[in-house]
């Protein structure tokens, strides 16, 4: 079978578990022959199928994320490393650092602060966005922090950032703080590619989805003038308000590119 009849077929399978089964097959078929999708695309194919394509579909068609099948994810300017053991990075978190552009303006922060950081996709991000920034991403997970120590050095930011195990605790001398916490109800559905495959440490919290942040709101200091952004879900705006609003903080909130709420900016 020549490449371009294994992308249709692989396309078709992938069609009753993927909202994008053309790009899934591309990906896959990419990360088979050792490219780039992009350079796949631009150059003529071997005409044979390459061995390893086969499985990766199945692993695809038994709802695991791209992904971690391929082992990166794209986010803001950076490309990340990511495995079973942190979130995947995903577009609608990139709000936070538009946030945090519009808040800070011409100036940057200085010293930033990850809160739950996982792959350690929102500090990096936020340290390629400000080449003279240095910052912290802490998390309670020790894979999630090999995972996010090794985007950094990686991205050639392993002296700038660095990673600890750490709860939600606020940090006094931090101009911005980030924060994507695990805010899906305990009851709630997920795809089976979220619910099967990521970690539900970062999922899940609580029965209303709320409990993380009722741990961050008591605990969050930042540096006057500064900011935090922090993620919440498409219907806890007023909910997750409240309990910042509840500890003196302003609260803005911000919608994502499809219009949903998606992240509050905190500040004094």
């Amino acid at each position: 079978m020549v490449i371009a009849d294994a992308l249709r077929g692989a396309t078709a399978r992938l069609a009753s578990v993927s909202d994008t089964p053309r790009l899934d097959a591309e990906m896959l078929m990419a990360h088979a022959l050792g490219v780039s999708r992009e350079a796949m695309l631009l150059s003529a194919p071997p005409d044979a199928v390459p061995a390893g394509f086969e499985p990766l579909l199945r692993r695809r068609l038994a709802h695991e994320p791209i992904a971690y099948i391929v082992g990166r994810k794209g986010f803001w300017t950076i490309d990340l490393a990511v495995t079973p053991a942190v979130l995947i990075p995903r577009p609608e978190s990139e709000t936070l650092i538009e946030a945090a552009i519009d808040h800070f303006g011409s100036r940057a922060p200085g010293r930033i602060l990850d809160l739950g950081t996982g792959s350690g996709a929102l500090l990096l991000a936020a340290l390629a966005q400000w080449p003279e920034a240095a910052g912290e991403g802490v998390d309670l997970s020790r894979a999630a922090l090999v995972v996010a120590a090794a985007n950094a050095w990686r991205l050639e930011m392993e002296g700038r950032a660095r990673f600890l195990r750490c709860g939600w605790k606020g940090d006094p001398r931090a101009d911005l703080i980030l924060c994507n916490p695990p805010y899906i109800g305990a009851d709630e559905h997920l795809p089976p590619s979220v619910a099967r495959h990521e970690p539900a440490s970062a999922l899940y919290a609580g029965a209303d989805g709320l409990d993380a942040y009722r741990l961050i709101a008591p605990l969050l200091d930042f540096a006057p003038g500064g900011v935090a952004c922090i993620e919440i879900g498409a219907t806890q705006a007023a909910a997750v308000s409240a309990l910042f609003a509840e500890q003196g903080f302003a609260v803005a909130l911000r919608r994502d590119l499809g219009g949903r709420d998606r992240c509050l900016a905190i500040t004094r």
